[in-house]
């Protein structure tokens, strides 16, 4: 479609002006950054590859009633979203210690948390996203004590949802970050699932193997991102199958 104004670029995608009012259109980048974007790169097909997990993420959620901002793929790299105001949170569940719970709190990585756990970070680069409690995100009104509520709610339907999808295709949902945006129609408000939901935010392990297929195959040197995020897409159904073609028949 024809390029729009530009709104926003964050480190994986930008978003430009919709066709409609109340649209945006989000274009998923190659890049890759891990460490509050300390270490770059550019991962030929990681867009392509994202543009699509999230969509299949996304339109399952929404046959299940939970409610986000994906309206339709428009091509490999984009997708037509309604535009929110993004709650400055990252909501965090996890159901395996790893990364900074881990290094935080001394749990060995792989352990079993006794139940999903939810957290929050402040959304600001400059400040590393650092990990806040409830108190904090109402003394500073970043959400109401309503928002909060509604906002563990979503996180851990979308938790259920993850889980059980990836747990068909041999695949442990460790733990994911989402971001959540007020959608407004008048004076009403609800909130809905914002952003993305692709292996850039999730933590993913082959449930045989422990094998890594998520972004921390970038963030350790542990092999080709690509091909970790090939994986989860090929699992999951939504690779195009090369069928074998038929040669020619002998006639007896």
């Amino acid at each position: 479609m024809a390029r729009r104004k530009k709104i926003y670029e964050g480190k994986a995608k930008i978003l430009y002006e919709g066709p409609e009012p109340g649209t945006l259109v989000q274009y998923f980048k190659d890049d890759a950054t891990a460490f509050n974007a300390v270490k770059k790169d550019v991962i030929e097909g990681k867009g392509v590859l994202n543009n699509r997990l999230s969509e299949h993420f996304m339109v399952g959620l929404a046959t299940l009633g939970v409610p986000t901002h994906f309206i339709k793929r428009l091509n490999m790299r984009e997708q037509l979203v309604h535009q929110v105001e993004i709650i400055p949170l990252e909501v965090i569940v996890r159901n395996v210690a790893a990364g900074s719970l881990s290094k935080m709190l001394g749990i060995e990585e792989g352990t079993q948390l006794p139940r999903p756990i939810v957290e929050f970070c402040y959304k600001d680069d400059a400040l590393g996203d650092p990990l806040v409690a409830e108190e904090h995100i109402l003394a500073f009104n970043w959400a109401s004590q309503q928002d909060l509520d509604d906002m563990v709610a979503l996180a851990l339907r979308v938790n259920d949802y993850l889980s059980g999808l990836m747990y068909g295709v041999g695949i442990k949902l460790v733990d994911f970050k989402i971001e959540i945006g007020r959608q407004f129609d008048g004076d009403f408000q609800r909130l809905i699932i914002a952003d993305e939901i692709s292996p850039d935010s999730c933590r993913l392990w082959d449930i045989k193997t422990g094998e890594k297929l998520d972004k921390d195959v970038f963030r350790r040197d542990l092999g080709s991102l690509s091909d970790a995020y090939t994986e989860v897409a090929n699992r999951l159904g939504l690779m195009p199958q090369n069928k074998p073609t038929t040669g020619p028949k002998l006639v007896n």
